[in-house]
């Protein structure tokens, strides 16, 4: 069991890894948007609910900005939940 490797998944949605983020950081993305849309953070069934303040505080030590400054412009945009297609098309509640 010697060799090995934790993988850290920062993203379930996208499958995106705290590696592929220290990364995509260190290739030279020095913007927190541009991070979220290469990476696609955010964009999965759960709108970043779970994958966005990490990535955000990895971001803010890394690149020594506050995470206020980090998450400043990020909203997290309607649906608010998350909505299964069949009630959109039926419209029916839950």
């Amino acid at each position: 069991m010697g060799g090995e490797e934790t993988v850290v998944v920062v993203c379930r949605c996208n499958d995106v890894t705290l590696e592929e983020v220290k990364k995509a950081i260190e290739q030279g993305i020095d913007n927190f948007e541009l991070l979220r849309r290469y990476l696609k953070l955010g964009f999965g069934p759960c709108q970043g609910r779970s994958c966005i303040m990490i990535a955000a505080r990895l971001f803010a030590r890394v690149t020594g900005k506050s995470l206020s400054e980090v998450i400043a412009d990020f909203r997290i945009r309607p649906p608010l939940f998350p909505v299964p297609l069949r009630n959109l098309i039926t419209g029916e509640e839950e």
